[in-house]
């Protein structure tokens, strides 16, 4: 009787998942999600028993339909921060990227803000050091954006200046991702709302909402101080940004903005801060008016799942079409789409120098291992590919032509290119370029060649595990 209890009962749990595979094949596909997802979904839940239906209901369920955030009024907002701000449109710009430019003001009414001066910091000792000078000096409002804020010794740091300067009367509002910041307590987030500093998390993670939110993520990182400096790029708020691993330094990518620039980075924020908050944000006090900083016109791209255009991936494929002589590009994870695959294989074909960094040693093995699949057909065209062995390698900088320069917090990836909540500046400007054409060469010195006949040697399991790897690359 038992055995035949048992029997059933296995029986019973194995029509119960058959039922749940079919039916999540059947949502995917009745979803008309890009058709490479799609597979990559179906592949997942059909040869990953339980793994693939446990990783679907937490990462592959379409929230935007559910109105986790309005598109409607995500639109709207877009718009009403910058509106009759008469000091933000720079109508000088450079010739040769009027189609790229164009392309962003038009998709996601992204103007080009002149008269900045720009900083890059390579590493986070830098960047801190600037950072916490900065905060020092401010005079009425402080306005922080991270997806991983810890409460570790330099979070401790930055919060204790943060409530330094409440107490002396300036507005300070902080936004952090609930996932990425999961390991700080919850003291260290209540002690900044003690302290008369308005903190909220983005898209608050709860039992009941796991799974519709955990897929959707502000990952950007942002800073902006009385509307006139403004931080954006790859680094985040936790120690390992100082003091790296044991087995490497962390290299990263941060710029600091003087100028008109920041007031697009002030928009992004109070897009978010309104969603996180419910509070309308669009005082003339935080868009001061500004003189020229610096020669470095730019524009602040902001893109996520609701908007349905992708604008920071459009932005990179029209400037890899418009790229004459280099494409440089440092990515943590380089899992590009196909059709932005193809555009860097058609560019190092047609003479374009196209380099690709990567690191050597990864803190995600998964989604390194299906990077190396793209490899071969990478180096077949004539792109020249580097692994960094330094430490881990960070960075999201672009170059094209030496004259545009790509920073912010977007990585090389469909995640980033579609699921998460990024920003990205794009900066038209030759002597910046110059000096982060420098930043990659130097790097260049710490980074291994890949040679197509040193690559060709690697065992059949290794291809063979990046190449399994790499249907899921959509999803990872």
């Amino acid at each position: 009787m038992t055995i035949q209890l048992n029997s059933a009962l296995l029986l019973i749990i194995e029509i119960l998942y058959l039922l749940t595979v079919v039916s999540i094949v059947v949502v995917v596909i009745s979803e008309n999600r890009n058709p490479i997802k799609t597979v990559a979904w179906i592949l997942a839940v059909v040869f990953l028993p339980f793994i693939g239906i446990i990783w679907y209901a937490f990462f592959g369920q379409d929230a935007t339909k559910k109105q986790v955030i309005s598109r409607r009024m995500y639109s709207k907002l877009k718009k009403r921060p910058l509106d009759g701000m008469e000091t933000v449109v720079e109508h000088t710009f450079p010739v040769e990227y009027t189609n790229l430019i164009n392309l962003l003001q038009n998709m996601d009414y992204t103007p080009l803000l002149g008269g900045n001066d720009v900083t890059l910091f390579t590493s986070g000792q830098e960047k801190f050091e600037h950072l916490f000078a900065d905060i020092e000096k401010a005079e009425k409002h402080i306005h922080i954006e991270y997806y991983v804020l810890l409460d570790d010794e330099l979070g401790l740091k930055l919060q204790q200046s943060l409530i330094r300067k409440a107490k002396e009367g300036l507005e300070i509002r902080i936004i952090y991702d609930s996932f990425g910041s999961r390991k700080a307590k919850k003291k260290f987030f209540e002690d900044f709302r003690k302290a008369g500093i308005e903190t909220e998390p983005f898209l608050r993670l709860s039992l009941s909402a796991l799974t519709s939110r955990l897929n959707y993520r502000t990952h950007r990182k942002i800073v902006v101080i009385d509307g006139w400096i403004g931080y954006v790029g790859g680094m985040n708020v936790a120690d390992r940004y100082l003091k790296g691993f044991d087995w490497g330094c962390w290299r990263d990518t941060h710029a600091r903005i003087e100028g008109k620039g920041v007031q697009g980075l002030q928009s992004v924020f109070l897009i978010d801060w309104y969603f996180v908050s419910q509070t309308l944000i669009t005082s003339r006090d935080y868009f001061p008016i500004l003189g020229n900083y610096g020669e470095c016109p730019m524009q602040i791209v902001n893109s996520g799942p609701l908007s349905g255009e992708n604008e920071i991936s459009h932005g990179i494929m029209q400037a890899i079409y418009d790229a004459r002589e280099s494409i440089f590009i440092q990515t943590p994870y380089f899992l590009p789409p196909d059709a932005m695959a193809d555009a860097l294989q058609a560019a190092a074909i047609r003479g374009v120098d196209v380099r690709i960094m990567m690191s050597k040693r990864s803190d995600m093995v998964l989604a390194q291992r299906a990077s190396y699949s793209y490899i071969k057909d990478m180096l077949k065209a004539g792109v020249k590919v580097y692994m960094y062995h330094k430490g881990f390698l960070h960075s999201k900088m672009m170059v094209f032509d030496g004259s545009l320069t790509l920073v912010g917090s977007a990585n090389f990836d469909s995640r980033s290119f579609e699921q998460n909540f990024e920003v990205e500046a794009f900066i038209y400007d030759k002597k910046l370029g110059m000096r982060a054409d420098s930043i990659f060469v130097e790097d260049q010195r710490f980074s291994e060649s890949v040679s197509m006949r040193e690559w060709s040697k690697r065992t059949v399991s290794k291809r063979f595990v990046d190449s399994f790897m790499r249907l899921f690359a959509p999803l990872l």
